[in-house]
């Protein structure tokens, strides 16, 4: 991987991460087209610049997260994150195997799009407004929503909207919440990647092109999440989901067709 190469897959990272659109997908699908072996480092390298994204949500809401004593706050998040670390550490390799299936993308990129184009429609009377009213239990729920999107293409934002809308949150209160829980998913997910490759190939995390790969990446993702996050709420408050309905509909049928016909595999 080169130095463009990472840039550019930190860029769409950064963009898609916390959008209803899968960065995942997005990343298989950016890799495909230039032409990176799907080795074991851009695997991790897609997963590990996640630590980049993530800051920038503990940056943007500091006020949510520090001072540390929050401690309703941070159960919160423990207790949402619990299914994703279960069915996380049971289904790790078969979530491996589908990170290489751009079919499996366009064709949940498509669903996911449908879903976004009714999804205002289908969740009207939203009671909850702000996160301190947000119970354990709704909390929950969400984070099993959360986990619908262990299959690429599905997107971590979109499944956890979708719960916390489902579970009576504001859209706003929904995609906060979403990223709020970001943070301990993402941070599980990369620091197990982590700790798995040092275990199996630490030859991979001392390889100098490799740890600055994984520098610029997280350093790009941070600050295009950064301007991602801003934009989608305020987009959001004016607009709703149709849009990224519509732009998950278009780009996930181009895709099967691309995949279908050959020229993207």
């Amino acid at each position: 991987m080169t130095i463009f190469d990472a840039i550019i897959i930190a860029v769409v990272e950064g963009l898609t991460e916390f959008l209803p659109v899968s960065s995942t997908g997005h990343m298989i699908i950016a890799s495909s087209f230039l032409g990176i072996a799907k080795d074991d480092f851009t695997k991790l390298f897609e997963v590990a610049i996640q630590l980049g994204a993530i800051l920038s949500v503990v940056v943007l809401y500091h006020k949510k997260f520090f001072p540390l004593n929050r401690w309703n706050f941070y159960l919160k998040l423990l207790v949402a994150v619990i299914p994703a670390l279960g069915l996380g550490a049971i289904f790790s390799d078969k979530i491996d195997a589908l990170l290489e299936s751009p079919l499996t993308v366009a064709i949940t990129m498509l669903a996911g799009g449908i879903v976004l184009l009714f999804i205002d429609k289908l969740f009207q009377q939203p009671i909850i407004e702000k996160e301190e009213d947000v119970s354990f239990v709704r909390a929950l729920f969400i984070g099993f929503w959360q986990c619908v999107a262990m299959i690429p293409g599905v997107s971590r934002s979109a499944a956890s909207i979708i719960g916390g809308m489902q579970q009576k949150l504001t859209r706003n209160l929904a995609a906060e919440f979403s990223f709020f829980l970001a943070v301990p998913t993402m941070a599980a997910a990369t620091g197990y990647k982590l700790l798995k490759a040092w275990k199996e190939t630490p030859e991979m995390l001392t390889n100098t092109d490799n740890l600055i790969a994984l520098a610029v990446g997280n350093i790009v993702a941070f600050i295009v999440a950064m301007l991602a996050i801003k934009f989608f709420i305020g987009f959001l408050q004016k607009h709703g989901f149709r849009l990224f309905g519509w732009y998950r509909v278009i780009g996930g049928t181009i895709l099967l067709v691309l995949v279908l016909t050959g020229y993207l595999k």
